[in-house]
């Protein structure tokens, strides 16, 4: 988190909150699930609503489903006709994250799938106008550059945690491990692509938000 706990909970108070489903995932996903802080949460989820139906995306890509928070959020963005795929490989969460979706009353807008990210990219043969990438940060680089190409001029792209809890900083590491690597790696990838233009936002651990020129 790059801000104090007290200006979290201002920023909070004064957004939108979170309604009652996405509360209890919340509260589900920390009881049950390992990492639970891998959740989204509200300002995440709802800067993600918001891009989502302020750009008018109607394919939507999610690259770490995680609990389903961020899913059911950016499908509150789509319009009548709007698709999101969210693919994931943890199958130990299907059941839950297929009750949230049940429980959304947008379960007919979420085409989710478990399984190698990598390995289910290929399969999909239609192009998003909206990618939002938050699984491992290994692989940042090449989710990126699975999407990115077939993207029309105007879609974003999204990925979180691109600050790793300052890790992108040598002075806040004692040493170099893969997965800060991963994301200094992906940061710099983004920065000099022609193709696009972005911009780091420090929300949470950080988010990137690129758009295809």
């Amino acid at each position: 988190m790059m801000i104090s706990e007290e200006l979290l909970a201002y920023s909070m108070q004064h957004s939108t909150a979170e309604d009652e489903l996405l509360a209890d995932i919340s509260r589900q996903t920390h009881l049950k699930v390992l990492k639970p802080r891998m959740l989204s949460g509200p300002l995440q989820g709802k800067l993600l609503e918001m891009l989502v139906r302020i750009s008018g995306a109607k394919r939507v890509l999610e690259i770490g489903t995680y609990t389903g928070y961020a899913t059911i959020c950016m499908a509150r963005g789509l319009g009548d006709k709007g698709r999101i795929v969210s693919l994931d490989i943890n199958e130990e969460l299907e059941t839950m994250v297929r009750n949230f979706f049940s429980r959304s009353g947008l379960a007919e807008k979420i085409d989710y799938r478990i399984g190698n990210a990598l390995d289910l990219l290929p399969q999909i043969k239609e192009p998003f106008d909206f990618v939002f990438i938050d699984a491992d940060k290994r692989n940042y680089v090449n989710y990126y550059d699975s999407v990115v190409g077939e993207m029309k001029p105007g879609g974003l792209i999204l990925a979180d945690n691109i600050l790793w809890s300052g890790k992108v900083l040598a002075e806040n590491r004692k040493k170099l491990d893969k997965d800060t690597a991963a994301i200094l790696a992906f940061n710099e990838r983004v920065r000099q692509d022609p193709r696009v233009e972005n911009v780091v936002l420090p929300i949470r651990d950080g988010i990137m938000l690129v758009r295809k020129l």
